[in-house]
């Protein structure tokens, strides 16, 4: 089993480290980026700024809700990008509203999953998305 690259998408320093916790306690080495905001997350993406010698994801966790650029901008800059667009990603978010969720499958994510509110299910529903993206799913070659 290969090791993978996640760059998760995230503002809230609780759902970071929930996050963390939940792919570290799945025993697979993945590595994992973390950037806080829309802008961060294009720059890393794009190689730009501090993030220059940044790696490709191999799977991108995004939230909607983010400062500076929003998720949906950021999906949209993924799957537009000739050399990002084939990276899966997940939206990631507390947002369930119809309009979110839409917007998401208009722009080609790949799956949206609504945060669960509690600790324990936040934590299953990472390792449910580990399982499935990192263990089951075979992903595009670089």
């Amino acid at each position: 089993m290969e090791s993978i690259h996640i760059l998760l998408v995230e503002d809230n320093e609780g759902d970071i480290l929930l996050t963390s916790e939940a792919l570290e306690d799945g025993k697979i080495l993945n590595k994992l980026s973390v950037v806080r905001d829309g802008k961060q997350a294009m720059d890393f993406l794009d190689k730009k700024g501090t993030h220059v010698k940044a790696l490709t994801p191999d799977l991108i966790l995004l939230d909607v809700n983010l400062p500076k650029m929003n998720g949906h901008e950021v999906l949209k800059f993924v799957k537009q990008h000739k050399d990002l667009k084939q990276i899966p990603v997940i939206m990631l978010t507390t947002s369930s509203s119809k309009e979110d969720i839409d917007i998401s499958y208009q722009n080609y994510a790949n799956c949206y999953i609504t945060k669960p509110i509690e600790v324990e299910d936040f934590m299953k529903a990472v390792n449910q998305i580990e399982e499935f993206w990192v263990n089951l799913v075979k992903h595009p070659s670089k």
